[in-house]
């Protein structure tokens, strides 16, 4: 039988076109409508169950093993650009001013549809479905949760048994490089907004208002000392306040400041607590100054946990295809958030990531959303080969 990686090497020259095509079109959040385009184009001519999404710009695909019902899996890739100003030199740069492809998203649909045509090939020796699950909105509101209220997770007529995907990087690891780890992967993150209210008055007569802009410093820094003494280093917390506004003039107090901090967490109990503690916090001591506060805590993704039995699956995948030296298991969660924290909440699976960072001194290169962000798709191929030979090894595993 062909293997994945010698089908990966005769889709090479076409999941790089594609990728470069969707790269020359980037869309932003849930409604990506030529990127949805050229997924369809792509998969045209392969036996495929095609359903597009309803709320939003998705294509979930079913291939039909011909070794009769079994397991199901599910393979994701997500789509959509962010708004961010390219200034990477590429003859196939981003068209939308304002948009560009900053966090390798082109790559992964691309290796998603490169999948599917490997696995297609194979299809004769799949003992059971796989449902490729192509995703908008990562990046904003979450596409994931929208498509499995859609019925992603069912689109079979079974319910997915396990799911996978990959995500590039630009920085961090030398070329072609893999890494995971089990358990928390990624973290929650939720959003912090917060209104401190007092009266405005002349900046010359402060007594005769109550000034809320050093009332909200101070809840800043208290914040602050919270994470460090309410929480245990091991199950850490980070919370950011990345804005704040308030008044208009040097010699006016304003009635309110406003600021909002994101807060990311790496367990459902650390997270109940951070939220009550950090409402309780900013109430109180804005009452213990005479002001009022209005803070609403806002939950958003949750922690993206890998599967430890699917993880070590996953794992030995990558050391079979590609060695153990391409393979670098992570010491510890990072804080970034991604919506594949919702199918992994219904689904065990594995999430992994590739490098696709080129330059020789990966340690320095610009990273996942800078505008300087540089993906080198030769990498294409290995992660098309990745999904395909997952799909494979977890159907025949029954």
């Amino acid at each position: 039988m062909t293997t994945t990686l010698e089908l990966a090497e005769r889709y090479r020259d076409e999941v790089i076109a594609l990728r470069r095509a969707l790269h020359q079109v980037p869309e932003y959040d849930l409604q990506l409508p030529n990127t949805q385009q050229l997924i369809l184009e792509a998969l045209d001519g392969l036996d495929l169950e095609i359903t597009l999404g309803k709320e939003l710009s998705s294509v979930t695909a079913v291939l039909r093993g011909g070794k009769g019902p079994g397991p199901v899996v599910l393979l994701r890739g997500d789509m959509d650009a962010l708004p961010v100003t390219e200034r990477v030199d590429v003859p196939f740069a981003s068209t939308h001013p304002g948009l560009m492809h900053a966090c390798g998203h082109d790559l992964h649909a691309a290796g998603l549809v490169g999948a599917a045509k490997i696995l297609h090939d194979l299809r004769d020796e799949l003992a059971g479905d796989v449902v490729f699950m192509f995703q908008p909105g990562e990046e904003t509101t979450g596409g994931a949760p929208i498509m499995i209220r859609e019925g992603v997770l069912e689109a079979s007529g079974r319910r997915v048994d396990s799911a996978y995907c990959l995500h590039v990087q630009s920085a961090g690891d030398p070329l072609g490089v893999w890494s995971s780890r089990p358990g928390p992967l990624m973290a929650a993150a939720d959003q912090l907004n917060v209104r401190v209210v007092g009266a405005g008055a002349h900046g010359s007569e402060p007594h005769n208002g109550k000034d809320p802009i050093p009332v909200a410093c101070e809840i800043v820094g208290a914040l602050q000392t919270m994470v460090t003494r309410q929480f245990d280093v091991f199950d850490p917390v980070v919370l950011t306040v990345g804005r704040i506004a308030g008044g208009t003039k040097e010699n006016i107090i304003p009635d309110d400041v406003v600021f909002e901090a994101t807060v990311r967490t790496f367990s459902a109990e650390t997270r109940a607590k951070v939220a009550d503690s950090s409402i309780r916090l900013i109430e109180n001591l804005a009452a213990a100054h005479g002001l009022t506060a209005e803070a609403h805590y806002r939950i958003g993704y949750p922690v993206t946990v890998n599967d430890e039995a699917e993880y070590l699956f996953a794992r030995q995948a990558i050391v079979d295809l590609f060695g153990p030296e391409r393979f670098r298991e992570r010491a510890h969660a990072e804080c970034g958030a991604e919506d594949m924290s919702y199918v992994l909440n219904e689904v065990p699976g594995a999430y992994v990531n590739l490098s696709a960072c080129g330059a020789d001194d990966w340690h320095a290169a610009a990273d996942n959303h800078s505008p300087l962000a540089d993906f080198d798709d030769s990498v294409l191929p290995d992660g098309a080969a990745l999904l395909a030979e997952l799909a494979l090894r977890r159907l025949a595993r029954g």
